[in-house]
């Protein structure tokens, strides 16, 4: 699997792809830098982190990593090994994945640079924390948006990704959180609130709300987790009747 998921890498090389990972979380930041004064500027970069450019991000390098595949070699290449397409679906997974996991890196560490320069209002522990759980709770949209731009194609995906992201962010802002766990766009927004203590929407959590509660945390995490082995095993599933078109 490690040589697959390497191959599935090399396939990226000089592409938009590689550099993405680090232009998006520092696009962020610059466009927090721009519009949140003083301390406001990690809260306000983590808001845009998660509510737009993360799923953008994600979603981006997910389709074009499908993409390599199906829009030139029309899955010949892939057909031709003697290999179970499954496991080469597991292998772009992985490798979304590895792509996804620089990026969150590269947005923690600039984000805490940046604390440091424009007055930090999230520390470090929280920062770390925030950063771990958006990784986590993101990973299910790593095989949803591969099925997606399989069944779909690239536009549709990213619309369908992005502006759920947005909507949902939205009304976790205002909602409870009872809801939140049968639509897995909203659980990163509602783990931010106990952790970097600040809605979607940038303003504070209130005092004593349910938001503030960290026994969401886990149970959270856990749905994530399972929903994202989940849709690996299913979406791999429909990849194995693969045909060249």
């Amino acid at each position: 699997m490690q040589k697959l998921i390497s191959a599935e890498y090399q396939k990226l090389r000089r592409t938009f792809t590689k550099n993405l990972i680090w232009i998006a979380p520092i696009a962020t930041l610059f466009i927090s830098a721009i519009l949140n004064l003083g301390t406001t500027f990690q809260s306000g970069g983590y808001n845009w982190w998660y509510t737009i450019m993360l799923p953008g991000m994600l979603t981006l390098i997910c389709t074009n990593v499908v993409q390599k595949d199906k829009k030139k070699l029309k899955y010949r290449s892939i057909l031709s090994l003697p290999i179970n397409p499954k496991k080469i679906w597991m292998s772009k997974i992985g490798v979304c994945a590895f792509l996804y996991l620089i990026s969150c890196t590269v947005f923690f560490i600039s984000v805490t640079l940046g604390g440091f320069m424009r007055g930090t209002s999230i520390s470090l522990m929280q920062s770390a924390a925030a950063s771990v759980l958006l990784f986590i709770t993101f990973l299910w949209m790593i095989p949803w948006s591969m099925f997606l731009m399989e069944k779909l194609g690239l536009f549709p995906t990213v619309i369908i990704n992005v502006i759920s992201s947005i909507a949902f962010c939205a009304i976790a802002a205002k909602q409870s959180i009872e809801w939140m766990w049968w639509v897995p766009y909203a659980i990163p927004a509602h783990l931010m609130c106990p952790v970097i203590k600040v809605l979607p929407n940038g303003l504070p959590v209130p005092a004593n709300d349910p938001l503030l509660s960290t026994s969401i945390i886990l149970p959270g995490v856990a749905i994530t987790l399972i929903l994202f082995f989940v849709l690996s095993v299913l979406t791999s599933l429909t990849y194995q009747n693969l045909e060249a078109k």
